[in-house]
């Protein structure tokens, strides 16, 4: 990760742009819907390198949580069902919590991009 937010500060830099302006999805986000027992979303980055970064940043917090999602990554895009599966795989709370904060990662970068 430290990598990544360093090319994006070199890139930044470079072109005189706020690195806001770099990492973020290249399509408008879009809401989660509710289907088949599951909260869904789908994500489009402009690179690989970038889908990925978001799925580690994911990962850590789902960690924490002791939440784990169901996803796919194929290139840019990051596909993401979350469902309880201790609660009989139902949309519950807990998937409500973790999709807010994934959320939160995609608007409100770490310090370190301000």
């Amino acid at each position: 990760m430290a990598i990544n937010i360093l090319n994006l500060k070199i890139v930044a830099l470079k072109h005189s742009i706020h690195l806001r302006e770099i990492y973020k999805p290249i399509k408008p986000f879009t809401m989660w819907t509710e289907q088949k027992n599951t909260l869904y979303r789908k994500f489009e980055f402009a690179d690989f390198s970038e889908a990925f970064a978001f799925m580690t940043r994911v990962a850590l917090e789902a960690e924490k949580m002791d939440h784990h999602p169901r996803w796919e990554n194929t290139y840019n895009k990051v596909e993401i069902w979350l469902s309880t599966h201790d609660a009989g795989d139902i949309v519950t709370d807990k998937d409500r919590r973790l999709s807010a904060l994934i959320d939160n990662l995609l608007h409100n970068l770490p310090q370190v991009f301000e």
